[in-house]
C-alpha cells in the first residue's frame, strides 16, 4: 500500500477549488488587467496604449459622477442597513408568536433577483406612474422626482438596496446571536443588567466579527450594484444616476470601448478592496486600543 502524506492529501482536496477559482476569477481578472492597457472595440487586434485609458478615466466627468453616486449609496446603505438588520435580529430572537413567519417575510426580498427588485420598485418610485407619488397626491403633496433626477436617485437606490439586503444581513446577525454563550448573559442578568445594557456592553462587543462580516459583504455588494440602476433609471438622464458598474457596462458593451471598460473594472476592484481593507484595518486598530 502506498501511503500518501498529509500534505498531498490536503493539496488533493484543495486542488479542484483552486482550479475553478483560477479559471473563473484569477484568469478573468488578469485578462481584464492586461486589456485595460489597450484600445479594443471587439474586433481586430487590440492596440497597446499604456496608461491612456486610466488618464482618460480621471478626466471623465461621468466616471466621477458614477463614483459619487456609488459613495452616496455606500454611506446611506451602511448607516441604515447594519443597525436596522441587527435590530431586526434582536427583535426576532425573542420568543414571540409567529417569529418564524416574520423571519421568512424579512428574508424574502433577499431571494428575489435584483432585476426583479428593480422592476418592482419602478412601479413604486417612478415619478409619473409610481404608487408613492400617487399616494402623496391624495394628501395634496406635489410629485417628487424619486428616480431619474439630479439628487434623490442615489438615495432611492440605497433604500431599495437596503430593502433587498436587510433580510440577508439580519440572518447573519441572528445566527451570531444564537451562538452567544448563555452563561454570560445569565450572569449579567443576575447582576442587574437590563436588556439594553446586555446588548450594548455584551452582545455588540462579542459580535464584533459578525459586524465586520456583514459590513464587508455589504461593501462588496454595493460595488456590484447594476441591475437596480439598470431597471430604475438606465443610468439616465445623461449618466447622472450611473453607478460604477452600470457605467462600466455602458462604456464596455454599449460604446464597445472594451479597453476603457476594463480600466474602469480595474479601478472598481481596487476601490472595493481599499474600502474593505481600510475598514478591517480600522477594526483591528480599535481592538488593539480597546
Amino acid at each position: 500500500m502506498i501511503w500518501i502524506s498529509t500534505r498531498w492529501k490536503i493539496l488533493g482536496m484543495v486542488a479542484p477549488a483552486l482550479i475553478v477559482f483560477t479559471m473563473f476569477v484569477v484568469y478573468p481578472v488578469g485578462y481584464s488587467g492586461v486589456f485595460s492597457f489597450t484600445r479594443f472595440q471587439g474586433f481586430g487586434a487590440p492596440t497597446w496604449i499604456g496608461f491612456d485609458n486610466y488618464t482618460a478615466l480621471l478626466q471623465d466627468p461621468f466616471f466621477w459622477q458614477s463614483l459619487q453616486n456609488t459613495i452616496v449609496i455606500l454611506i446611506v446603505s451602511l448607516i441604515v442597513l447594519v443597525p436596522s438588520s441587527f435590530a431586526l435580529a434582536l427583535l426576532l430572537q425573542r420568543a414571540i408568536r409567529g417569529a418564524g413567519i416574520l423571519r421568512a417575510l424579512v428574508f424574502g426580498p433577499a431571494i428575489i433577483a435584483p432585476i426583479l427588485v428593480g422592476l418592482i420598485w419602478v412601479f413604486i418610485l417612478d415619478p409619473k406612474i409610481g404608487l408613492l407619488n400617487r399616494a402623496l397626491a391624495l394628501v395634496g403633496i406635489p410629485p417628487v422626482q424619486w428616480i431619474g433626477g439630479d439628487y434623490l436617485t442615489p438615495i432611492s437606490v440605497s433604500l431599495v438596496f437596503v430593502w433587498s439586503s436587510v433580510g440577508f444581513a439580519m440572518t447573519i446577525f441572528y445566527a451570531g446571536l444564537q451562538i452567544l454563550p448563555d452563561d454570560v448573559l445569565e450572569a449579567s442578568a443576575l447582576d442587574g443588567a437590563t436588556g439594553w445594557q446586555q446588548t450594548w456592553n455584551i452582545k455588540i462587543p462579542m459580535m464584533r466579527e459578525t459586524f465586520a462580516i456583514v459590513t464587508i459583504l455589504m461593501i462588496t455588494n454595493v460595488f456590484k450594484i447594476f441591475e437596480l440602476v439598470y431597471m430604475l433609471t438606465g443610468g439616465g438622464p445623461v449618466h447622472r444616476s450611473e453607478t460604477l458598474v452600470s457605467y462600466m457596462y455602458f462604456v464596455t458593451f454599449t460604446n464597445q470601448q472594451y479597453g476603457y471598460g476594463m480600466a474602469l473594472a480595474v479601478i472598481i476592484t481596487i476601490l472595493g478592496a481599499l474600502v474593505s481593507v481600510g475598514y478591517l484595518a480600522a477594526m483591528r486598530r480599535k481592538e488593539r486600543t480597546a
